[in-house]
């Protein structure tokens, strides 16, 4: 599934379908030269397209506002702590200048739950991610986040770590198994708000009693018609479909 979940971050990259006909059109051109012109005309297109960033923050906006999570003012004093999904630390190769902490665009996942947990003092925070690259190295991003939260004045006994899971399938089951961990309890589920819809699935499916609590949105409540950026269009093209494909796998695999 990890790798699978990788040639899906590959495939829904609106870039490279626009590079691949493009390549494919200029192939053509010496062979059918009419055809190649129309797919290298359609391949232009599609790049300009792709800066138009109101179709996607549609699509991003259906999935953050599916699960808006406690208001500001709600009593969040019964919860046992909050659960952190993994994907806001750089790789570990970033890591590696002394005393460098590297957080990514989703860099909410990782400050929300400081904020929260100085609130609460009676909480743990159950952070869950394994290696999410191909290219494995032994600092596992719960290893990383162990350094942030350290950083961040956050005592090793508030902390569990669950480093193994390489989806967010595992990260449901692998982190039901740590010790001291009782997924009756009521717990938040903070990740980000677009990835709340799969999250929230599969962790509910997988037996725990977790409340949303989104993060790092990426859409905002209106995108009016003339903003136009190619590298965040690419960005949030990417986003919400690797996301939305996600969602149907999971549901085909019986996940959710």
């Amino acid at each position: 599934m990890f790798i699978a979940s990788k040639l899906l971050s590959f495939a829904t990259q609106p870039l490279f379908w626009a590079m691949a006909l493009l390549a494919l059109g200029l192939w053509l051109l010496q062979h059918r030269p009419a055809r190649g012109l129309r797919a290298c005309k359609t391949a232009l297109a599609l790049m300009l397209l792709v800066g138009w960033l109101a179709p996607p923050e549609a699509l991003l906006r259906h999935l953050e506002e599916q699960h808006p999570g406690p208001g500001p003012q709600a009593d969040l004093s019964g919860y046992a702590g909050i659960v952190v999904l993994g994907g806001a630390l750089e790789p570990s190769r970033f890591w590696e200048r002394p005393g460098q902490v590297a957080l990514n665009a989703g860099a909410e996942r990782m400050t929300t739950p400081v904020a929260l947990l100085r609130q609460h003092p009676q909480w743990r925070v159950l952070f869950t991610g394994g290696e999410g690259e191909l290219n494995f190295k032994a600092f596992t991003e719960a290893e990383r986040a162990e350094v942030y939260f350290h950083a961040m004045g956050i005592s090793q006994d508030r902390l569990l770590l669950e480093d193994a899971s390489r989806t967010t399938f595992d990260n449901a089951i692998l982190s039901a198994q740590l010790p001291g961990v009782n997924i009756t309890q009521p717990w938040l589920l903070l990740t980000s708000a677009w990835h709340m819809p799969r999250s929230l699935a599969v962790f509910r499916k997988a037996g725990w009693n977790v409340t949303p609590y989104p993060v790092d949105y990426r859409s905002s409540p209106d995108t009016a018609w003339t903003e136009y950026s190619l590298r965040q269009g690419a960005d949030k093209w990417q986003t919400a479909l690797h996301e939305i494909v996600g969602l149907w796998a999971y549901r085909l695999a019986g996940r959710v």
